[in-house]
C-alpha cells in the first residue's frame, strides 16, 4: 500500500497466506479407496507452499487425503507430499498441503524464484473492503460518490468473473477432448497387472528384491494412545514392481491406514517367471514402535 493512504472498515486477515503462482505441470493425484491405491493423472493450474490447483482425468470427494507427486519445470526430483482435498468442481481440484517440509517449501519457492513464475492476480485491499461494504475514505471526498464507484467496481468485476468462466469451460473442454484422445491409445497398466494370474511368493525373497522404501508416518493420535506393534498385509506387485493392490490382516484401523500409505510408494524390482516379470502376492510387516 501507497505511503500516507489510509483505509477505513477492514481490519480483517488476509483471505490468502502466501501468493500463488501459475504452473503448467503434469501430476499424478493417488487416493485409495477399499484399500486399493487409484492414480489420477493430471495437469497443474497454479501452486503455492501452502497447496495447489489442478485439473484431474478424474473426481475426487472434499476431505479424501490424497498422494502428490508433481514434476516440476527445471528440477530433476519430483515434489512428493500428501494433501486434502478442499474443492471439486467436476474436474477442476484444489487441496491444501498436509505436513510439508520446510525442505520441500523451500524447494517451491527456489522453483518459483529461479522459473521466474507469474503471481496470480490478487484483489486489492481497495477491493476486498469494498466486497465488505467497507470502502476508503478521504477528508475531501463525500460518502455519496462512494456508491457509484463501488457500482461500478462490482459490474467490472461480475464482467471479468463471467468472461473468465466462459474461458475456463472452452479451456476444459480442450483440454478434455486432447486427454481423452492421448488416453485412448495408452494402455492402463495398473489395471492389467492386477487381472494377470498371480504367483505367490515368500516375503523374504520379496524382501531381497524391494529397491525403494518409504518408511511410514507415526500418527499423532497413535502416539498419544501408545498404540503399538506389528501390521501385517498381503500385497499385490505388479510385472513393473509397483504395488497395485494390498489389504492389512491385522491391528489398528489407524496404523493400518498409515501403513498402506506407505506402501503405495514401495518398488520392487520384477519378479521373473521364466525369465518373464509376473504379478506376485506376497506378505509384508510394518512395525510400529513409540
Amino acid at each position: 500500500m501507497a505511503a500516507g493512504l489510509q483505509t477505513y472498515g477492514w481490519d480483517g486477515p488476509s483471505r490468502r497466506r502466501v501468493p500463488r503462482f501459475l504452473v503448467r505441470a503434469p501430476l499424478d493425484v493417488t487416493v485409495l479407496r477399499s484399500g486399493i491405491p487409484d492414480t489420477l493423472p493430471g495437469r497443474l493450474v497454479n501452486l503455492c507452499e501452502c497447496g495447489l490447483a489442478a485439473v484431474l482425468a478424474g473426481e475426487l470427494l472434499p476431505g479424501e487425503a490424497v498422494g502428490v507427486e508433481v514434476r516440476l519445470p527445471l528440477t530433476a526430483d519430483s515434489l512428493r507430499t500428501w494433501a486434502l482435498v478442499r474443492h471439486q468442481d467436476t474436474l477442476q481440484c484444489g487441496m491444501e498441503f498436509v505436513g510439508l517440509s520446510a525442505e520441500q517449501q523451500a524447494a517451491i519457492r527456489h522453483w518459483t524464484a529461479q522459473s521466474k513464475a507469474e503471481g496470480e492476480a490478487e484483489h486489492s485491499s481497495m477491493s476486498e473492503m469494498e466486497d465488505q461494504g467497507g470502502g476508503t475514505r478521504d477528508a475531501s471526498s463525500p460518502s455519496v460518490t462512494d456508491k457509484p464507484n463501488r457500482k461500478r467496481h462490482r459490474s467490472v468485476w461480475t464482467l471479468l468473473l463471467v468472461l473468465a468462466a466462459i474461458l475456463a469451460v472452452i479451456f476444459w473442454w480442450r483440454w478434455n477432448r486432447a486427454w481423452n484422445e492421448l488416453e485412448a491409445g495408452l494402455p492402463d497398466h495398473g489395471m492389467a497387472s492386477a487381472d494377470q494370474p498371480r504367483v505367490q511368493v515368500p516375503a523374504e525373497v520379496m524382501e531381497k528384491l524391494l529397491v525403494h522404501k518409504v518408511e511410514p508416518d507415526y500418527p499423532g493420535g497413535a502416539r498419544k494412545a501408545n498404540l503399538q506393534g506389528i501390521i501385517v498385509l498381503e500385497i499385490v506387485v505388479g510385472r513393473d514392481g509397483s504395488v497395485v493392490g494390498m489389504y492389512p490382516m491385522n491391528g489398528p484401523d489407524v496404523l493400518a491406514r498409515s501403513a498402506m500409505d506407505a506402501l503405495r510408494w514401495w518398488k520392487f524390482e520384477p519378479y521373473r517367471v521364466n525369465g518373464e516379470p509376473a504379478v506376485v502376492e506376497t506378505t509384508v510387516a510394518v512395525e510400529f514402535k513409540p
